[in-house]
């Protein structure tokens, strides 16, 4: 029935596993658990800095891409959701970042931007991030139900009383809201130097950009949201796992918060 030989059944069933046999089905194991405590989310890359913490155990990445073949196990792709903002001309700025992505310290550049979103019956909510290019953490977020000055002021609100008398450089598009007379005001109030992308280069202001395609390829695009509260709430738990749970390779295999906590102590 099974097409299998008679010799080969036996040969297969008086089989003595080998060391890397063993070790190999102890890895895949340890995978399918690290797969499925992630959400699926995991690529093979990830998953190996997980299995390096959490068991100290090095392995090569052909390998566990090797056996996550093996069991069938994919992670979600981000996919370009080819939305831009509204450009205004008025209060423009250099691009003073230049697409300078690292920093030497924390709060010393920052990148924000707006993504739109959706719940409900095709109703819209808006998140505004800052994100610090030193470790990579989101500083502060708001949601809200319009893409309008008063959700980039309370973002900036936010950074700032998280991180109180620092003046970073920040980055943004040319959207409407940071070349508005407001947002001049609050950077310039605040001593933050203002820096802008040019026009149709989204990759300027790159790092923003990647957080919010892992955001949605990891979290968002996942399920559908019956009402506002709920899109909050999920939010509110990727940004928390993204900050303090989400290991990064470029920052020697920790969470983004770790990194930053080890820089200060």
């Amino acid at each position: 029935m099974v097409k299998v030989s008679r010799s080969g059944y036996y040969k297969w069933l008086n089989h003595t596993p080998n060391e890397q046999e063993k070790e190999n089905a102890w890895l895949m194991k340890k995978i399918q658990e690290i797969f499925k405590q992630a959400g699926g989310i995991y690529g093979y890359r990830r998953i190996r800095m997980v299995i390096q913490r959490k068991y100290g155990k090095r392995y090569n990445l052909k390998r566990i891409r090797r056996l996550m073949i093996l069991l069938g196990l994919k992670s979600f792709i981000r996919r370009s959701n080819r939305y831009s903002t509204k450009t205004s001309y008025v209060n423009i700025e250099e691009n003073i970042l230049n697409r300078e992505f690292t920093a030497d310290k924390p709060n010393q550049k920052w990148v924000t931007d707006i993504t739109h979103l959706k719940y409900s019956l095709n109703h819209k909510a808006y998140l505004s991030v800052i994100k610090d290019l030193y470790d990579g953490s989101i500083v502060a977020y708001k949601v809200g139900y319009y893409n309008d000055n008063e959700l980039v002021m309370e973002t900036i609100k936010a950074a700032l009383k998280a991180n109180p008398d620092v003046t970073p450089l920040l980055h943004s598009d040319r959207g409407s809201q940071y070349t508005s007379k407001e947002y001049r005001l609050v950077t310039t109030k605040a001593g933050m130097t203002r820096s802008m992308s040019r026009v149709g280069n989204c990759i300027d202001n790159a790092p923003v950009e990647s957080f919010f395609g892992h955001f949605k390829s990891e979290s968002y695009d996942l399920k559908r949201y019956k009402s506002f509260e709920e899109l909050v709430a999920n939010i509110d738990r990727y940004i928390q796992f993204y900050n303090e749970e989400r290991y990064q390779e470029k920052l020697n295999s920790l969470a983004p918060l770790e990194y930053r906590y080890q820089t200060v102590a």
